[in-house]
């Protein structure tokens, strides 16, 4: 087996209509070529999405949870249930553009020492998705919570993070893509293992990067393989919590890989002052919408 696409989803019935209809055409163009397989992972959706697959998309591999699990335990189950020699993360949300799947993998034959590819992926309006960022050093986090990243988004240090001064118009070599779209050899994952499920929602794609960086693999960037992106479509609705498991997740990630290796003051420090932006911006956007409400 060549490709293995593997599909989590929860109550995005539509978007994963849509979406396995463009996976499904992709994969027709691969037959010559060894084939690939379809894995969706339904996490307990209630808007007949599992039903949906079932019945419309019977090629496909389906696996639905009785509850919940989240998303990185849900790519679990479906790369567990794989044998493709290259795996592809793929959110619902996202839809194929012609060839995406083609280029991907001829990109990964091509480069023995790629552990992961990203593409490039486009939002609704037409517009580039930052989809790719550096690791979330205590540097770069300080100049997200004292805000100068969004005032310098160009610049290489103040922007680093979120690489605002890069037009996604060159391949080139990534910390970490976006795993809505990324393609991952299945060596480098019985080297480093699957996602960690301790980060459920956010920060495991961050956390499988570094571990595949630290060994050895190297994370790449397309932009000759593109998508469309809906982006957030599950996790919108239910934003409160996800706010809040993003901040746990980012946490859990600094226990994991830094804690041990950045001096205390900077450690606990860094965490506070993102936490504090985050809260900052939250609350500033929240005034400015009251005030245009009474305007």
């Amino acid at each position: 087996m060549n490709l293995s696409v593997c599909i989590v989803n929860w109550n995005t019935r539509e978007y994963l209509a849509r979406c396995l209809e463009g996976v499904l055409r992709e994969a027709d163009a691969l037959a010559r070529t060894g084939g690939s397989e379809v894995i969706v992972v339904d996490n307990a959706s209630e808007d007949g999405s599992a039903e949906t697959v079932a019945e419309r998309f019977p090629s496909v591999t389906l696996i639905a949870n009785d509850e919940n699990r989240g998303y990185a335990a849900g790519n679990n189950q479906a790369i567990a249930a794989s044998s493709g020699e290259f795996v592809l993360l793929l959110n619902p949300d996202v839809e194929l553009h012609e060839g995406a799947l083609a280029t991907m993998l001829e990109f990964m034959r091509d480069n023995d020492g790629a552990g992961a590819l990203g593409c490039k992926l486009l939002l609704p309006d037409g517009s580039v998705q930052q989809s790719c960022r550096t690791f979330p050093t205590p540097d770069v986090l300080l100049w997200e919570a004292t805000g100068l990243s969004r005032l310098f988004p160009r610049s290489r240090v103040f922007g680093r993070y979120r690489m605002g001064y890069w037009g996604y118009d060159d391949v080139r070599e990534v910390d970490q893509p976006m795993a809505s779209c990324l393609m991952l050899r299945r060596k480098a994952l019985d080297d480093v293992g699957t996602l960690d499920e301790q980060f459920p929602i956010y920060f495991n794609d961050v956390d499988l990067c570094l571990r595949l960086k630290q060994a050895g693999w190297r994370i790449f960037f397309t932009p000759h393989a593109t998508a469309l992106h809906h982006h957030g479509q599950s996790t919108k609705q239910v934003r409160g919590r996800m706010i809040a498991e993003s901040h746990r997740s980012l946490a859990a990630f600094y226990r994991k890989h830094y804690r041990g290796e950045i001096p205390a003051p900077v450690y606990w420090g860094s965490l506070a002052l993102i936490q504090i932006g985050r809260l900052w911006r939250l609350m500033t956007a929240a005034l400015r919408r009251t005030r245009d409400v009474h305007q």
